[in-house]
């Protein structure tokens, strides 16, 4: 039987995988984790979505994009183009986000678009902007990770959530910062490293008595401050105030740690600093990663091979989904839109002017907060993302939901989103079709159609593009080549500049990184070797100070409550529940305890409790962790209903990156009363 190459649907390593027409999977040049071995399960799936429904009814494509443009059309004269929004995805490819993107300004002329991206690299990609003038997960090839002699890991659960990944770390002592001591905690403690186990929300804090140490015992590189950044004096008047006994005080990390794993990073030849959403997800993201970014840099290790620092980036297109347009303040090439230039260049390459471009719209959870309210959008498009148990605050999530005038989805399974919309359209898997994805070092990398979809299944381009059509509007090609090649037009100049990548260099087997701005052009592997991305050529070092949580523990809510994913599921668990083999195995949430606080709340191990926050309350069953803070509960949020993290979730947003507060919010734990 014939086997395709192409690339795991799921997170951003982007394995390689065979793909035979029947739908098995198997490994292509290295391993493949749980998700991956059994993604083939989807594509035969008994709960397939295979035709449009409306109002729950089977319909044809025709009555149900002919239902939805007539609606789109009547809300937009009633109440303006920005009643309608639009909602993306991180797991979308490059070609799909960016004809997203353009499908909302320009046939539907709406500013009202942004994606689930904003969940999970939003701070991280401020940070990196701000610093280094380019937000690119890795800036170096991740094979340099073989080599490394130490790898801090900043609020990172590799093990777990990318397990191929640690073949890469085998080598290196690991430093791994988490309130829980999870798998690569583990694995760092065996590897002769430490964990630093945080109060949750104090990772800054941990990060500004890592540089105070460094500073102090001598490990600072001064020349490369002096020759690459500015901004040190600044970053060394507030990080003189945290030194380590005050920062253990604070975040539980204690004073000797701290001063072990500065000298370390001092001392090691070849050493990384990586963040990832442990680090991000909070109302002051960006500011904690550029704490770490800001040690880094005094280190001397951004531009160096054999060092570096770098974003774990976490869905599978996180990188290019975030490049192309989808998301509210962006247009394709990473381009600004509030940017005149940036405005007129992508205006030329659609064929509009520029001045018709709406400005930049809300960020993801105003924009969910905003739906069915006055002056808030009346529908909403989502493609690919499974808002209803994804978002924070999820039970205010679903009455802005069911507010809306309409509603559609577009969604291989049944979600819980796709499940509470007006019109699902039923579209292809990454098997069934054809396209790019960026992997989170930066990399294009192909996408292939080892076989067909299910007889009435559309892909997405074929949906945008037909929905195009139906309100009057040409220049939305549904073939992914072209697209493809007008999305390399558009990017052109931009600081992700695709416009040297073509489909026939990718699959001749060319490794292509961005920036590759021409046909020749080999492609930039390694950012920053000799200059960082702003006008002076300097790393511009922000100084950051320690904030507190947007919600505190107090009498009523004494327990700091954190999210987090578990080995065998996905995101939201849309795709990865449905897997028999993966379900077997975490089939229901969890709220993993120390046994001290689950016997101070009544509850024993495996029972079921209620997690109860300001905003809602969780059903989860209690797993007794003696490793786990005993101020700190953990939940997993890949659960639907009323087993969904995001129930209890804080929406409280970072003031730069709009990036809500996942990963700390006040709970109490009650005994449940109803399983």
């Amino acid at each position: 039987m014939t086997r395709t190459a192409t690339h795991c649907p799921y997170c951003a390593l982007q394995c390689g995988q065979w793909v035979s027409g029947d739908g098995t999977v198997d490994a292509r040049g290295g391993g493949l984790c749980q998700k991956g071995w059994t993604s083939g399960a989807l594509l035969g799936h008994p709960e397939r979505l295979t035709t449009p429904l409306l109002h729950g009814e089977p319909v044809s494509w025709d009555v149900a994009l002919g239902f939805v443009a007539d609606r789109l059309r009547a809300l937009r004269a009633e109440h303006g183009p920005d009643s309608v929004a639009v909602f993306g995805a991180g797991g979308l490819t490059n070609e799909k986000a960016y004809l997203l993107g353009k499908f909302a300004r320009v046939a539907l002329g709406t500013s009202q678009i942004d994606y689930n991206g904003r969940f999970c690299m939003s701070s991280a990609a401020a940070a990196g902007n701000r610093a280094f003038g380019v937000d690119r997960g890795l800036p170096f090839p991740i094979s340099d990770l073989d080599g490394a002699d130490l790898v801090v890991l900043a609020g990172a659960n590799v093990a777990e959530t990318m397990p191929p990944l640690m073949g890469r770390l085998q080598n290196a002592r690991l430093v791994v910062v988490d309130p829980r001591r999870t798998p690569t905690a583990e694995r760092a403690i065996a590897s002769g490293g430490l964990h630093l186990q945080p109060v949750p929300g104090t990772d800054l804090v941990l990060a500004l008595g890592l540089l105070h140490a460094a500073v102090v015992d001598g490990h600072v590189d001064s020349a490369y401050l002096d020759d690459r950044t500015n901004g040190f004096d600044d970053v060394w008047r507030v990080a003189a105030g945290w030194w380590p006994e005050r920062v253990e005080r604070l975040c539980g990390v204690p004073a000797a740690d701290i001063r072990t794993v500065a000298g370390w990073l001092g001392r090691s030849r070849r050493r990384y600093v990586l963040t990832a959403r442990g680090a991000e997800q909070h109302a002051h993201g960006v500011a904690t990663v550029t704490a770490w970014i800001n040690l880094a840099l005094a280190l001397g290790l951004p531009g160096r091979e054999g060092s570096g620092f770098g974003t774990i980036t976490g869905q599978g297109n996180g990188q290019g989904g975030r490049e192309h347009g989808q998301k509210s303040d962006q247009l394709p090439g990473y381009r600004h839109i509030s940017d005149p230039a940036a405005r007129a260049h992508v205006g030329a390459v659609w064929g509009v002017d520029p001045e018709t471009l709406p400005g930049p719209g809300r960020s993801a959870t105003e924009l969910l907060d905003a739906l069915g309210r006055p002056g808030g959008p009346k529908a909403m498009l989502v493609f690919g993302s499974n808002v209803l148990v994804s978002a924070p605050g999820s039970g205010s999530v679903a009455e802005r939901l069911a507010a809306l005038d309409l509603l559609v989805v577009a969604d291989v399974l049944p979600s819980e989103t796709a499940m509470a919309a007006d019109v699902v359209l039923p579209v292809a898997q990454w098997a069934e079709e054809e396209g790019t994805m960026t992997n989170l070092e930066g990399r294009v990398q192909r996408r292939r159609r080892a076989m067909s979809p299910p007889a009435g299944v559309r892909t997405d381009l074929q949906v945008i593009s037909g929905l195009a059509a139906e309100l009057g509007m040409k220049g939305f090609p549904a073939e992914p080549e072209s697209v493809f090649d007008e999305l390399r037009a558009a990017s052109a100049g931009g600081i992700s500049d695709y416009a040297g990548i073509t489909y026939e260099r990718l699959d001749a087997g060319e490794a292509l990184h961005w920036p590759c701005p021409t046909p020749d052009h080999p492609g930039t592997p390694r950012l920053f070797a000799e200059r960082f991305a702003h006008p002076d050529g300097l790393a511009r070092m922000v100084a950051v100070d320690h904030v507190e949580s947007a919600e505190l523990p107090d009498a009523e809510f004494p327990l700091r409550a954190t999210t987090g994913r578990v080995l065998v599921h996905y995101q939201s668990g849309a795709q990865t529940r449905r897997v028999a083999e993966l379900a077997a195995v975490a089939r229901e949430a969890f709220v993993e305890v120390h046994p001290d606080t689950a016997q101070r709340a009544g509850l024993d191990d495996g029972e079921w409790a209620e997690v109860v926050s300001r905003r809602g309350v969780v059903r989860a069953r209690v797993r007794c962790v003696g490793t786990l803070r005993p101020d700190t509960v953990f939940l997993p949020f890949h659960f639907g209903g009323l087993q969904s993290a995001n129930l209890v979730t804080n929406p409280a947003l970072d003031p730069t990156s709009r990036m809500p507060e996942f990963k700390v919010c006040a709970v109490r734990l009650e005994r449940a009363t109803v399983h």
